[in-house]
């Protein structure tokens, strides 16, 4: 227990120090969370006979609190009544999104000569968009409360319910059709019945989820609200439901009971510390040796995806009739990768081929470490993109 103690003490300093660079140099805090992660693993430290940090149970556990506060920040933006006036859009958005990049990374994997199993699991990763690490951006930023956030929040849904499928899917073809069609159909059927009940309580829930937190000091809110979001995530995550997607929903429960901004100003702190972990543990677990064997996949991907994602998050502000400028941000701001497609790579290593276990694996952890620097810097940087693509373009420059 003192050698984890210590390893996570580790961690706080090496996320505060990166904090305190982004701080000095203007730039987001994410892509230095990662690169902290990377340094202070166990294949930079520790091959340097450095005390270093190892991607175990705790830091792991952090990391999934992380991902699930993120999620429930990003829900609390939302209510059920809003989420489904809106239905045809996101779907619309969602369309464009899937319908571009999904394709697009199958297809890379086939000319790369991969099977079609393994072309999917390809595309599932350069498809989704990170959920947390645009969250974070959209809050840091102060996109939040601006028009292109909508749409981005809404493909982000659209992606999040439709990993659930594909996730199920996947497992069955890469762990070799083991219960067959009849195994795809139970795992769909606890998922979505699992989020159906959810939706129920979110929908008639307001008063349950008002009476959890009314008249309570700091401390029994703060911990009140946890002791709603974090068990409903992991019962989530136990019956194969995204804890991602449950504390989003969760999220939404909250947004309409009066609490809002109180959870807002007292959770931020809670939210940004575990969001920390989560993106040092995107790192941590990095061997930059192994990015070698996937090196060719990994340039191939970045230089085609990056533009295709702007291109659908570029529709997909257009369906929310959004002018060209703030289009062309919902675009730039979907590019991050993250905790999906780790996820997917993590369900590859349990395959049967080389390219399962060993390339796929390797070229996640490289793509996401490279989509989540370049998505953020993007994104603090879209005023010279906009500038860069509407050169000369008046209507383009239009807000």
């Amino acid at each position: 227990m003192a050698a984890e103690l210590l390893e996570l003490g580790q961690l706080f300093v090496v996320v505060a120090v990166a904090g305190a660079f982004a701080l000095r140099l203007g730039l987001s805090v994410i892509p230095l969370y990662v690169v902290g992660g990377v340094l202070a693993g166990p294949f930079v430290a520790g091959r340097m006979g450095l005390p270093y940090v190892t991607n175990g149970e705790v830091v792991t556990l952090f990391a999934e609190v992380g991902i699930v506060l993120l999620l429930f920040f990003l829900g609390l933006e939302f209510s059920l009544d809003r989420l489904l006036e809106s239905r045809t859009r996101i779907t619309r958005a969602g369309v464009a999104d899937i319908a571009v990049n999904l394709p697009l990374g199958i297809a890379i994997g086939l000319v790369l000569g991969w099977s079609l199993v393994e072309s999917l699991l390809l595309g599932g990763i350069v498809y989704i968009s990170s959920s947390a690490i645009i969250t974070k951006s959209l809050i840091d930023l102060g996109w939040i409360a601006n028009p292109e956030a909508e749409p981005m929040l809404g493909t982000l849904v659209f992606e999040d319910l439709f990993i659930a499928v594909y996730l199920a899917v996947v497992t069955s073809l890469v762990l070799g059709g083991e219960g067959g069609l009849g195994s795809v159909g139970r795992s769909l059927a606890v998922a979505f019945g699992f989020l159906g009940l959810l939706l129920v309580a979110v929908q008639y829930g307001t008063r349950l989820f008002t009476g959890v937190l009314d008249g309570t000091g700091r401390e029994a809110f703060v911990l009140r609200t946890l002791a709603v979001v974090v068990p409903i995530s992991g019962a989530a995550l136990v019956l194969g439901v995204s804890e991602a997607v449950a504390a989003f929903f969760v999220g939404m429960g909250f947004a309409t009971s009066g609490h809002r901004e109180r959870i807002e100003r007292l959770l931020a702190p809670v939210r940004d510390v575990f969001g920390a972990v989560f993106f040092f543990w995107i790192g941590v677990g990095t061997d930059p040796t192994i990015l070698v064997a996937a090196a060719v996949p990994l340039v191939l991907a970045v230089a085609l995806t990056t533009p295709a994602k702007v291109v659908s998050g570029y529709l997909g502000g257009r369906v929310y009739d959004l002018s060209k400028r703030r289009s062309l941000r919902v675009g730039v701001g979907m590019v991050p990768r993250g905790e999906f497609s780790l996820v997917i790579a993590a369900l590859a290593a349990s395959g049967t081929t080389p390219v399962m276990r060993e390339v796929i694996p390797a070229f996640a952890v490289g793509y996401v470490l490279v989509m989540s620097g370049l998505g953020t810097v993007l994104m603090e940087r879209s005023e010279f993109v906009e500038r860069l693509v509407f050169r000369g373009d008046r209507t383009g420059a239009e807000a």
